[in-house]
């Protein structure tokens, strides 16, 4: 087993003693008090507990009171942190860095800009309980105690939050003690805490019914008359969106994510289709924040800051802000895409369209304005458009359209469109009426052409500026820059006097890398320059990226060997030659699909996505694929190859209990091959695919 220390692999580890590992919150009016649980594995924790199922029977009544307390509880997403993105179950979880988080919430702005809950989760306790059955903090991490950290925290206008599991052991191997059993006695030392918030995991739950596990743990924290948030961790397998509602306050919609781009986007698209489930106290969550940790670009991260605000998700921090980066945060503290996630409305963005990787995602605001994610799932930069009829907005001759991002208010005539880098995202926020005409009209930058160069030989683009706006764009110019030595010269004007609404300065670019120019991705950056009708000059920037590529050899190539142009994994990087890893570069296992071991292929975890360059000179891919042994009875992975955007070929879901499947795909004079590998549906836990024996003819 690897990455024992993610709760994706606890999962796995402790599969044959669980039911699963979901969570889900929530309080509602009270029924009977939970009957107690009777199965065998937990019978001594009853018996230990005894005092609590006594005193269940007064919480009834106090359930009805804390129900009327409780009606203003996250009636907007959440905002904190919680350590484990960062930390995991390392000796750098303690009492320092906790009290550290919440001096920074103050000292950098994230507390006025509505960050509030400073989470602890697994690790914070000692592995049993005392002779009275109370939880122990662990007096090394936490030598004060819990209610310490709380007051600190309380003291700093701030509240705190804390992590169990709805089972006899939490997730954490080194067996820290669960719930089960003991939800009245645990929520009643969380109470006289100070706790504010409670994560309520799913591991090593002997396999009691999860509604009843979490309804009890409902009743409990009730039954204290402290009003604490319940966050149901249950990871989305017994679809609690569809009854957590009335039992706790948000519910995992998903397995764990993990800091990788891969990951982001596959929980992104699980929790898409639910925003329908979402509303005020009730929120869809597709689990924390990674933004920060390294895993990904900035560019990736804003994405995801800028989906989960659309998404209306919580936003718990999941890095450590003692050495967090500038750029981290200046994303994490951008208050106009916060007002997104935080609007009193609660309505989580619903699609739009999404077709070729190109997301069109609306949010309604309290206001009357929609806020549209513009977010791009591929490698390369694309054109993405949809009208604010499209959004839901009503006719109306101009509309006001603030970027999020840029800080910068434009007017549109209708149309809301932009060039969206690779794996980027333009959030913007649009209203009908009012003082549109005061802002300068937006204008799209956008590059036409490949963005596929080989070195010594010119390559023609052609750039565009097109004016979206109601009103003139006046003094247009344009510049193409790229890198040092690299020739790029206008054979065409790159001036226009104006732009009325929906016209285009189009300028003939000749782009020429220095022969010799290694492999690899390099930067372009496309500028504009105009005025408004006023006088009011607009300085557009587009940046892009342009890949140098060298002709594939002739003959058949195994793809291991070959360069990729680029490679989006969800665990860990795409292997050579060998299983995926989830780890580093280099470790993984020999390539074996039911029971027959190939030494040639990738190894992938979806979701998954490789491209080759092809250069028009290949002719098919060939392939032996399927789920990796080393999975067990796990995973579902489909396989696909596209050719320029075109599917060439598919396999349909395959499952670990199949053998290798061939598959052969014509992709006759395509400039670029792409190999999927999709979750079939149902996550990427245990996804490992296998590409064996790849191979490119041309």
């Amino acid at each position: 087993m690897r990455h024992l220390h993610t709760r994706t692999t606890r999962r796995r580890l402790l599969g044959a003693l669980a039911a699963g590992v979901l969570c889900a919150t929530g309080l509602a009016a009270p029924a009977a008090v939970a009957a107690p649980v009777t199965t065998p594995a937990v019978d001594a924790v009853n018996a230990m507990d005894a005092m609590d199922a006594m005193d269940a029977v007064n919480a009834v009544n106090a359930v009805n009171a804390v129900n009327a307390m409780d009606a203003g509880l996250a009636l907007t997403p959440p905002m904190g942190f919680n350590n484990w993105n960062s930390t995991h179950c390392r000796a750098d979880f303690n009492e320092a860095m906790v009290k550290g988080i919440a001096d920074i919430f103050v000292e950098r702005g994230l507390k006025e800009a509505g960050y509030e809950y400073v989470n602890l989760d697994d690790c914070w306790a000692l592995p049993g309980r005392d002779a009275n059955g109370k939880l122990v903090p662990d007096p090394v991490r936490f030598p004060a105690g819990i209610k310490a950290v709380a007051d600190y925290v309380h003291a700093k206008g701030l509240k705190l939050g804390i992590y169990t599991s709805a089972g006899t052991k939490t997730c954490n191997t080194a067996g820290f003690p669960g719930a089960l059993g003991h939800e009245y006695s645990d929520a009643q030392q969380f109470a006289d805490w100070g706790v504010d918030y409670l994560k309520y995991d799913n591991c090593n739950n002997q396999g009691v019914d999860a509604k009843q596990r979490y309804t009890t743990m409902r009743d409990a924290l009730a039954a204290t008359g402290r009003p604490i948030v319940y966050s149901i961790c249950e990871w989305g397998e017994n679809k609690p969106w569809e009854w957590a509602a009335d039992v706790g306050q948000l519910w995992r919609t998903t397995g764990d994510i993990s800091d990788n781009w891969g990951s982001m986007l596959s929980i992104l698209k699980q929790n898409l289709p639910l925003a329908p489930h979402a509303g005020p106290g009730r929120w869809n969550d597709p689990d924390m924040l990674e933004v920060g940790n390294g895993g990904m670009t900035d560019t990736e991260y804003r994405s995801h800051f800028s989906m989960w605000a659309v998404m209306a998700a919580p936003l718990l921090i999941g890095s450590d802000l003692r050495s967090a980066s500038e750029e981290t945060f200046e994303i994490l503290g951008n208050r106009e895409v916060i007002a997104v996630d935080q609007d009193p409305l609660g309505k989580q963005g619903a699609v739009v369209s999404s077709a070729g990787g190109r997301w069109v995602v609306a949010k309604e605001m309290r206001d009357g304005s929609r806020a549209v994610a513009l977010f791009n799932e591929s490698g390369s930069a694309q054109r993405i458009t949809t009208s604010a009829a499209a959004v839901g907005l009503p006719a109306a001759d101009a509309y006001t359209m603030r970027d999020l991002w840029q800080h910068r208010s434009y007017n549109t005539a209708g149309t809301i469109s932009a060039t969206v880098p690779a794996h980027g995202t333009v959030l913007v926020r649009v209203q009908d009426g009012g003082r549109w005409a005061q802002h300068p009209p937006a204008a799209e930058l956008g590059l036409e052409g490949g963005t596929l160069v080989e070195a010594g030989r010119t390559t023609g683009l052609t750039s565009t500026v097109t004016d979206l706006g109601r009103t003139a764009a006046k003094r247009v110019s344009v510049a193409l820059t790229g890198p040092e030595g690299w020739s790029v010269k206008a054979t065409s004007p790159t001036t226009s006097p104006s732009l009325p609404t929906g016209r285009s300065l189009r300028t003939e670019w000749a782009v020429r890398a220095p022969a010799g120019t290694p492999v690899g991705s390099y930067g372009l950056t496309l500028k504009a320059s105009y005025r408004s009708p006023t006088g009011v000059r607009v300085d557009s920037v587009l940046p892009l990226g342009v890949t140098v590529v060298a002709p594939p050899p002739s003959g058949t190539s195994g793809l291991g060997d070959l360069t990729w142009l680029s490679a989006t994994n969800g665990w860990g990087p795409v292997e050579r030659n060998t299983s995926n890893g989830e780890s580093e570069a280099g470790d993984g296992n020999p390539i074996t699909i039911g029971g027959v071991v190939y030494g040639t292929g990738l190894g992938v975890h979806a979701e998954s996505a490789v491209e080759y360059y092809a250069g028009g000179a290949c002719e098919t891919v060939t392939a032996r694929v399927g789920v990796d042994d080393e999975e067990g009875a796990d995973g579902t992975v489909a396989f696909e190859v596209w050719a320029d955007g075109v599917k060439a070929a598919s396999t349909g879901v395959l499952t670990n209990a199949m053998p290798a499947q061939p598959v052969t795909a014509d992709v006759t004079g395509a400039q670029v091959v792409r190999l999927v590998a999709t979750d079939g549906g149902d996550g990427i836990t245990s996804d490992h695919g296998d590409w064996a024996e790849a191979r490119l003819s041309c």
